[in-house]
């Protein structure tokens, strides 16, 4: 009896470990995040203009989302998934540069810019919280998250043909509502013993809050007059 409560006492030690490491390394994720955005500002870089049409920017784009995404994941084990985490999340900064010089260089755009990240802010503990307290079966959640995800690629396929302001704001609501759901379920993952890679984890979680935060974003600068 006494060795099954030292085993439950582990296991239970080793998940809380491995959801606090999440969390730090996440924190730490923000600072390469907001050093890349800061050296395309000063830099004046855009990436999207840089490339001077935007299916070659997009194909760049894609490129360097899933080639990273790979490259982290086949490393999850190891100090050099951290380092290819801080370079990814250092791109990702690159990239959303533009809209946030955009949006501080509008009437009340750093209002704007504050209101998005306090709301990320807000729905990540939201989730968290959810997520050690929900009873929902999480292998149906994954099952939803994967149509999901079908759903939201078909449709920005297709608004890329379409320019249709009012299917971009949809898109931008269903990023909110399927990253918030990704978060609680990577979380309640990790809890459940599902997922024994920090960095893997918290790679899920940085891309979660960077969807939900530009979409947002891109939400508020609509409603505030700013296509």
């Amino acid at each position: 009896m006494q060795h099954d409560v030292y085993d439950y006492t582990v296991h239970t030690v080793s998940k809380n470990t491995v959801l606090q490491k999440t969390y730090r390394l996440l924190g730490l994720s923000f600072i390469p995040t907001v050093a890349g955005a800061a050296f395309a500002a000063g830099m004046n870089f855009n990436f999207y203009a840089a490339f001077g049409s935007r299916w070659i920017s997009l194909i760049a784009f894609l490129v360097f989302f899933y080639g990273m995404t790979y490259l982290i994941e086949k490393n999850r084990y190891s100090n050099t998934g951290v380092t290819l985490l801080m370079v990814f999340t250092f791109g990702i900064g690159v990239l959303i540069s533009p809209v946030l010089q955009y949006a501080l260089n509008i009437a009340d755009g750093a209002k704007i810019v504050g209101i998005a990240a306090a709301m990320t802010a807000a729905v990540f503990l939201t989730m968290s919280v959810l997520a050690r307290r929900s009873r929902l079966n999480m292998n149906e959640l994954a099952r939803f998250l994967t149509v999901g995800a079908v759903i939201l690629m078909v449709a920005m396929v297709a608004n890329l043909f379409l320019s249709i302001p009012v299917l971009a704001l949809t898109i931008s609501a269903g990023f909110v509502l399927f990253s918030s759901l990704m978060i609680m379920w990577q979380v309640r993952t990790v809890i459940d013993g599902g997922e024994d890679s920090h960095i893997s984890a918290a790679l899920t979680l940085f891309i979660s809050l960077y969807n939900i935060f530009s979409s947002l974003l891109n939400i508020l600068l609509s409603l505030n007059g700013d296509d």
